[in-house]
């Protein structure tokens, strides 16, 4: 379970390299973020119930985070 936190953090380092080089700097540093805490977390030797529970609570600050986000503060399309 520990390796699937490094994977993250893989992927979401590719993301932030691929924001960077088109110019979206506050969405590279947010998956930078995301990167070091995946990864930091991929090293910490948890059990298998903690990880799970940590990317459940990952998840829902995301998808909560994400959700106000589009809701209210977009605006909305014209």
């Amino acid at each position: 379970m520990a390796r699937m936190f490094r994977v993250l953090g893989f992927f979401t380092l590719a993301i932030g390299l691929m924001a960077f080089a088109g110019n979206m700097v506050e969405m590279a540093l947010l998956f930078f973020a995301q990167t070091a805490f995946f990864m930091i977390l991929g090293y910490l030797k948890f059990t298998e119930k903690t990880y799970i529970l940590l990317f459940w609570g990952y998840m829902i600050v995301t998808f909560t985070g994400f959700s106000y986000w589009t809701v209210f503060e977009m605006g909305l399309p014209l």
